[in-house]
């Protein structure tokens, strides 16, 4: 199977629609790019993790809180609030010091 492609002024090339469903690549594939006797070789790199994860495939990943300390849904979201309000503030109070 061939196909031709043209590379862009970003260095960028498209890989046509057949040769994708074919090697059964998706945006977001990396590829192992080498060149062998003047020819570009570009290996999809089918062994990388999925970008997105069900949270409960991460359940446990991080073990045990060093402190023992284990805190519920609510609590966390508590906190996670408090954080974002915080860097609110400071976000709020820095721009406002750029703009006096």
């Amino acid at each position: 199977m061939g196909a031709s492609a043209k590379l862009s002024s970003k260095g960028q090339l498209t890989i046509p629609k057949e040769i994708r469903e074919t090697l059964n690549v998706a945006p977001g594939t990396e590829f192992h790019l080498t060149v062998e006797n003047g020819k570009l070789l570009a290996t999809p790199n089918h062994s990388q993790e999925p970008k997105t994860v069900r949270l409960m495939d991460l359940a446990g990943i991080l073990g045990k809180p060093p402190n023992g300390v284990t805190l519920s849904i609510e609590d966390m979201d508590e906190a996670i609030m408090d954080a974002v309000v915080e860097d609110d503030e400071r976000i709020q109070r820095e721009w406002l010091e750029r703009h006096k």
